[in-house]
């Protein structure tokens, strides 16, 4: 929208706006009624993706019994992560080409039919194979809701679109385990897939309009052609992802070679299927990705390593040190609320740098709790800044990349994005959890206190301090040198 041209020039004396201040924004936010059909069918989608992510790991290990399957049983994670990573990359070039409604309708199709077929499945490697088409339809979906964001939302409502995408994971962080627990209990664990595969039909139903309308068809500046280089990139990645997190598995001598071959795939397939300059955190765009990267493998880290060391180490139930986790989810999404705020919008550059450091301070300071004087609820409290700092980073991340992208280019930046991050996840437990164990760490510590010391936990969050370290570096050059730096 551009401001009506003045009837009369003003005079020279007349003292001119300041050149910094921001047009107000147009009425109407994300629920406005123009909007608020395509938020509610997003949003519910997200919330169902979000609450088989949380649920998935309370069902498993009845499924994997029942199946007789529990030698398969990390790879009914690890099918899942891999496959979103080649679905991400295939969504982002379908978006280019063609808009966001085709991944949409077809990720959430391969999504439900990933769900029905794990539900139904009498045989393990009958669910692996569910579950490898619920992370393609997951990937699919992920990035093609961004692009829709691109599309269909005007900048300013960009930033409340993507916190509210952050509030809808909120319920199933609290609830999904909570109530995976109760449906595996009391119907079976094939209920937990089963039910969310009839419950995706209705956010599809209600996006389905708005998202034809909205956002279909080619970019306007034009489509672009599937590229088959980028394809086999991502392939490669997706299989060198998964060797890392077969050989990660075990500590022994012919683990090192899935290990090997997995970075051998993984390091010059991701170069080539990056932005250039990622690695290198060149300023902008680059920089932006890395950055989501770079924060989603300290703060993994930093999370999936705290209940263990609370039961290990303070001698906290399992439960009791769940609760540290417990307000992750709200105070998330309260960070990537205050990002959306439109008079914050000029900050958008500080809010990031703010956001790293934050995060920074909750990876450092976590760990204190090994000391026996520090109070075991402190966790709670870094956990809760760290998580602030993080929905206000990934948020401006994403509204950033929207920003800095060509409508044609939109798809395969939310694609390299979406990967990075994924990929970094996986590299970085990986890294840490080969040398937890090897300094004593085990699967079965929480059972025996004894069975591991502190000294192994004081390395995975160095490795996690130092990888934060880089964010806040790398978070001063998302402003490309033509930025106003805030």
């Amino acid at each position: 929208m551009t401001d009506p041209v003045p009837a009369t020039t003003p005079s020279p004396s007349a003292p001119a706006p300041p050149a910094s201040t921001p047009p107000p924004a147009p009425p109407g936010g994300v629920l406005s009624r123009p909007h608020r059909a395509l938020t509610l069918g997003c949003v519910s989608t997200i919330l169902l993706i979000a609450f088989e992510a949380m649920a998935v790991g309370t069902a498993m290990p009845a499924a994997a019994e029942a199946l007789d399957g529990v030698a398969l049983y990390a790879f009914a994670f690890s099918a899942y992560f891999t496959t979103s990573l080649l679905g991400m990359v295939v969504a982002g070039q379908w978006c280019d080409r063609s808009g966001p409604m085709g991944p949409v309708v077809g990720g959430i199709a391969v999504f439900s039919t990933g769900l029905l077929l794990s539900g139904v499945a009498q045989n393990m490697l009958t669910f692996v194979a569910g579950r490898a088409a619920q992370g393609t339809g997951g990937g699919l979906v992920i990035v093609a809701l961004y692009v829709t964001v691109r599309r269909a939302y005007p900048e300013h409502l960009r930033p409340a679109a993507l916190a509210a995408f952050s509030a809808a994971w909120v319920v199933p962080s609290l609830l999904g385990p909570v109530i995976a627990g109760v449906v595996t209990e009391h119907f079976g664990w094939r209920w937990v897939f089963l039910g969310i595969t009839v419950l995706v039909v209705l956010p599809l139903l209600i996006m389905l309009p708005p998202l034809r309308r909205e956002a279909s068809g080619p970019p306007d500046t034009g489509a672009k052609k599937f590229d088959a280089r980028t394809l086999r990139l991502a392939a490669a990645v997706a299989i060198g992802a998964g060797l890392l997190q077969f050989g990660g598995q075990e500590l022994r001598w012919i683990s090192v070679l899935p290990v090997v071959a997995g970075l051998a795939l993984v390091a010059p397939s991701a170069r080539r299927l990056l932005p250039a300059g990622t690695f290198r955190a060149a300023r902008g765009l680059p920089s932006v990705i890395m950055l989501r990267g770079l924060i989603s493998g300290a703060f993994m880290a930093t999370q999936t390593f705290l209940p263990l060391m609370l039961v290990t180490q303070r001698g906290l139930s399992v439960t009791q040190a769940g609760l540290a986790l417990a307000v992750s989810g709200a105070v998330w999404a309260l960070g990537s609320y205050a990002q959306s705020r439109p008079r914050l919008e000029p900050y958008r550059f500080t809010m990031v740098r703010s956001g790293t450091v934050l995060i920074l301070f909750a990876v450092l300071t976590t760990p204190l709790v090994l000391i026996d004087a520090v109070p075991v609820w402190t966790p709670a409290l870094t956990l809760s800044v760290g998580c602030f700092g993080m929905g206000m980073v990934v948020s401006s991340v994403g509204v950033l990349v929207l920003r800095l992208s060509r409508p044609e280019e939109a798809g395969g930046n939310v694609a390299s994005l979406q990967v990075c991050d994924a990929l970094s996840n996986v590299v970085m437990l990986t890294a840490v959890g080969s040398a937890f164990a090897a300094l004593g760490g085990s699967t079965t510590a929480a059972d025996d206190a004894a069975a591991v010391g502190p000294g192994a936990f004081v390395v995975v969050y160095a490795a996690a301090t130092a990888v934060a370290v880089l964010a806040v570096i790398t978070g001063g050059r998302v402003a490309a040198k033509g930025d106003i730096a805030n």
